[in-house]
């Protein structure tokens, strides 16, 4: 079922306040599920101040008149946290974890005159071996035409019955080159959530992240993915693929890896062996 279009895109901090109070009344558990209908976004153009200030902090070149491939899941992230904030998607917005995304760029993305149609939706929860999964799809539309589509898993972990299968061991692959390193700032964490609206406290600081079981605060998975792509490029027309395997602590070093069309984050020093994010780009 779709939702009546709406008028402008959902003010997030109103919604992960709503998501936080919710969150300790919902108890996921194996066989969840859930049909939260679709939100639409019609007449969507993008804010070039925004954009250039998110191109700035993932390193992408600015002044192009094109989205970065990783840009309209920001601008979807409104609408999806709209629908897992609300009192009937049954697992805890408090506590989930992104732990992969696949996206798609069917042609260039222009951000100046053109107007866009942002549709997003839960197509279905899936098991897990540590909890439940959603997988949220976000599709960008211009004149009814998909020209990006993404889709996210989120995962609320739980016990489980341990039906589900620990994934298979590495395929052999070769190790990655070391191309770059980075020395990241405390401060990433507040840069990329001002300029995506993704708030949440593990990001923020040390002391917000502690009380959620970390350390210090962690980067966003969405800007390491985007970092990284950034830096590795991708084609006019691509597909991406992204698990998001470890936490990147704040402040940190990691090493970006390369080539052909893979790529990780990894750790350094002794943290070296330790893969934070792992891709693909055909």
């Amino acid at each position: 079922m779709t939702a009546p279009p709406l008028s402008a895109s959902p003010a997030l901090g109103p919604l992960l306040a709503r998501g936080a109070l919710l969150s300790p009344f919902k108890r996921p558990r194996p066989g969840a599920t859930f049909s939260g209908g679709r939100l639409v976004l019609p007449g969507l153009r993008v804010d070039l101040a925004r954009l250039a200030a998110y191109e700035r902090v993932c390193g992408f070149p600015t002044g192009d008149d094109a989205l970065p491939i990783t840009y309209p899941h920001v601008l979807g992230f409104p609408l999806a946290m709209r629908i897992m904030s609300g009192r009937e998607f049954p697992l805890p917005l408090l506590g989930l974890v992104h732990t992969s995304i696949s996206l798609t760029r069917h042609r260039p993305l222009p951000a100046t005159g053109t107007t866009y149609e942002l549709a997003v939706h839960v197509d279905r929860l899936v098991p897990h071996r540590r909890g439940t999964a959603a997988v949220v799809v976000t599709e960008l539309r211009e004149a009814g035409e998909v020209v990006w589509e993404s889709e996210s898993r989120y995962l609320a972990r739980h016990r489980t019955d341990g039906e589900v299968p620990e994934p298979a061991p590495g395929s052999g692959e070769p190790p990655l080159p070391v191309v770059d390193e980075w020395r990241l700032g405390a401060d990433i964490g507040r840069r990329y959530g001002a300029v995506s609206g993704d708030r949440n406290p593990i990001h923020l600081s040390p002391l917000t992240a502690r009380l959620f079981g970390f350390p210090r605060a962690i980067a966003h998975g969405m800007w390491t993915a985007a970092r990284c792509l950034a830096a590795h490029g991708t084609p006019a027309a691509a597909h991406v693929a992204v698990d998001f395997r470890a936490p990147v602590l704040l402040p940190g070093t990691v090493a970006f890896a390369a080539q052909g069309g893979r790529f990780e984050l990894r750790g350094t020093g002794g943290d070296g062996e330790r893969v934070h994010v792992r891709g693909r780009v055909g």
